[in-house]
């Protein structure tokens, strides 16, 4: 209660109540009401700028914001599996893939490497959570440029897969005539006795006795360059091109089953045995070049014999007889 104020009046010689003027209440209402204004405004800006009070909307999007901050989390750690995965096939990638086809391998520091230059994620930053995206966008981003690496390699593994395939098929790596129990090798690779003169000579490849008009099969993937007479001492004889420097050659035959600039495929019916050219009896002779030189067939007829096959043809070829041409 406020106190109530007295003055003296002389000309009544009595004490008087001070009554205050109209013009100072209503001032001092105006300014309660002023100063009740600004604290209420002053309180509303404080409460605005801190977390005491929300509004739904702010409500709102910290449960978006929550929300997106666990689909991040999720999303790490399927990027987790995926280089789980990924770093699995590049294992073998290199490891396997690469070792069998003799391609090198892709180094680690390729396969991780990140991204030069400018900054790829300035428009990310500034954010409360810019640290968590941008982490989370280069992760994405370097498993991106893994696939993609690796995609290209598995494109360069199905070529050179194919082209070893092709190699595959391209070597002679059967015998020319059908051979079961080994009875029709009848001179190997190797200094032999020449059938006409009797002096010792180089045999440089493989004669096969048999009957004439036995079949003749090209034992790789090729093509006939020559089937004709014109050479001298082979009489009737067949030359196959092989590819990658292998070339294959068939002599003393009585007739073609190709001509030339035919392809052919393994295991093709190309002739028949004969005894033309310079041949003591009926029988293929049989060489096989690689690179202009002329080697050893038995090293190729791992496509058609056992190795206790292989290990005694190795030894009918060895022995130093008489070839047939």
């Amino acid at each position: 209660m406020s106190k109530v104020k007295y003055y003296y009046d002389p000309d009544t010689l009595s004490y008087r109540k001070i009554e205050p003027k109209k013009s100072r209440r209503y001032r001092n209402i105006a300014f309660f009401i002023l100063g009740s204004f600004l604290f209420g405004l002053l309180s509303l800006i404080l409460l605005m700028n801190t977390n005491l009070i929300n509004t739904p909307k702010e409500l709102s999007l910290q449960r978006e914001v929550k929300n997106y901050e666990l689909q991040f989390d999720l999303l790490n750690r399927k990027m987790g599996q995926i280089e789980e995965v990924l770093a699995n096939i590049e294992d073998r990638d290199n490891n396997i893939y690469r070792l069998y086809f003799e391609a090198n391998p892709i180094p680690e520091e390729q396969r991780r490497a990140g991204f030069g230059g400018i900054n790829r994620y300035k428009s990310l930053e500034g954010f409360n959570n810019s640290e968590m995206v941008i982490a989370t966008t280069k992760r994405l981003d370097i498993i991106k440029k893994q696939m993609a690496i690796q995609s290209k390699s598995l494109d360069e593994i199905t070529k050179l897969a194919e082209e070893k395939e092709k190699l595959l098929m391209a070597i002679p790596a059967i015998q020319p005539i059908n051979n079961e129990n080994l009875r029709h090798m009848a001179s190997g690779y190797g200094w032999r006795s020449d059938p006409f003169t009797k002096a010792r000579k180089m045999h440089r490849g493989m004669d096969f006795s048999a009957a004439k008009g036995t079949p003749i099969y090209a034992p790789g993937d090729g093509k006939v360059i020559r089937a004709d007479n014109g050479s001298s001492g082979y009489g009737k004889h067949i030359r196959i091109n092989h590819g990658y420097g292998y070339k294959t050659l068939y002599g003393h035959l009585s007739k073609y089953n190709v001509k030339r600039g035919q392809k052919v495929k393994r295991g093709d019916l190309i002739g028949f045995v004969g005894n033309t050219g310079r041949s003591e009896a009926p029988h293929l002779h049989y060489e096989v070049w690689k690179d202009g030189e002329r080697i050893n067939p038995i090293n190729f007829y791992y496509g058609s014999l056992t190795p206790e096959e292989f290990e005694n043809m190795l030894k009918f070829a060895a022995q130093e007889n008489q070839s047939l041409d």
